[in-house]
């Protein structure tokens, strides 16, 4: 009977997913380890344009769908471009433009960010998505589809 659940705002989905630019490139994909994500609809993990896409589908299927930037990744916010001084990084740290690198949170948690420019002591650091501002073209293959099991509370007992 759960072979023809369809998605709905309250599923656990297990999907594959091939994420494209407009120009055809591939920004990411799970086939590459033929490992398919799982989500849960209405967790946040997905914005809502994105989970309005899968809603409907069921196992089997596959759609392909486009999402301009503010659908999908967003644009770029100048609030999340950082000047930092390099005496912030490891002395023994190359500092490349377009690195990559992971910024400790004051919770603990990492961040990436993209050096987009070295001048001197100064560099500049961006914390925006790498695919903001982008248009993206995700295809996707609907692997299982589950109601999602209920939040537990530890106050439940």
């Amino acid at each position: 009977m759960t072979d023809n659940l369809i998605i709905g705002s309250d599923s656990e989905v297990i999907l594959h997913f091939d994420l494209k630019l407009e120009d055809g490139s591939a920004a990411d994909s799970t086939r590459v380890n033929n490992k398919p994500a799982k989500m849960v609809m209405g967790d946040g993990s997905l914005t809502p344009n994105f989970e309005a896409c899968l809603l409907g589908l069921q196992k089997g299927e596959k759609k392909s769908f486009t999402l301009a930037a503010n659908d999908a990744f967003g644009e770029p916010n100048p609030n999340n471009i950082h000047y930092m001084d390099r005496s912030r990084f490891g002395a023994d740290l190359e500092i490349q433009e377009g690195a990559i690198l992971a910024f400790s949170q004051p919770d603990g948690s990492e961040i990436p960010g993209i050096i987009r420019s070295v001048a001197g002591d100064s560099i500049t650091v961006d914390f925006n998505h790498p695919l903001a501002g982008q248009t993206v073209i995700f295809d996707v293959e609907i692997v299982d589809v589950k109601v999602a099991p209920a939040p537990t509370s530890k106050g439940d007992q």
